[in-house]
């Protein structure tokens, strides 16, 4: 049996999520817990770092800087795209966030102008330059089996059944 949180479990956890100056972004309240492997990459580095060690019951606050959420804004990753490169048919909004293929697969961007011509796209994460807090309360904490792990997500409740 698992009691801890630790590289290679599996922790379902209800969280709320605030900005530093204030308002929600996501929470779990309400809905199903949110279950993940600690230490494959689904969580940001610092939501997991500060959860090791945590047991169930557990309820633990605490404030991420951007290094260790979503990184730094990187003002080289707003680019201008040519409207032509954009379905004909396509609405496109300022705030709109759109997802594309490239190269390195699948990515998101915000548009944030737009002319006749051009599209001023945003690559940054839109989370990315913010300080992040988080109310944590550990609901349950297993042993990922040996499938699990090396699918790298959660199958059953919470997870996927493939």
């Amino acid at each position: 049996m698992v009691d801890t949180i630790e590289h290679g479990t599996i922790a379902s956890v209800h969280y709320t999520g605030t900005f530093a100056e204030g308002g929600e972004f996501d929470s779990s309240r309400g809905k199903d817990p949110l279950v993940f492997i600690v230490g494959y990459g689904q969580m940001i580095t610092g939501f997991e770092r500060e959860m090791l060690g945590a047991k169930v019951g557990e309820k633990r606050e605490f404030t991420l800087s951007p290094e260790d959420a979503y990184g730094e804004r990187i003002e080289d990753a707003i680019q201008k795209v040519e409207r032509e490169n954009f379905p004909e048919n396509m609405e496109l909004e300022v705030g709109m966030v759109v997802g594309a293929h490239s190269d390195q697969g699948p990515i998101q961007f915000t548009i944030v102008e737009i002319d006749e011509e051009v599209v001023t796209a945003d690559f940054n994460h839109q989370m990315a330059g913010r300080t992040l807090r988080f109310e944590v309360e550990v609901v349950d904490i297993r042993a990922a089996s040996e499938e699990e792990l090396a699918h790298g997500h959660v199958h059953g409740p919470g997870g996927v059944d493939h």
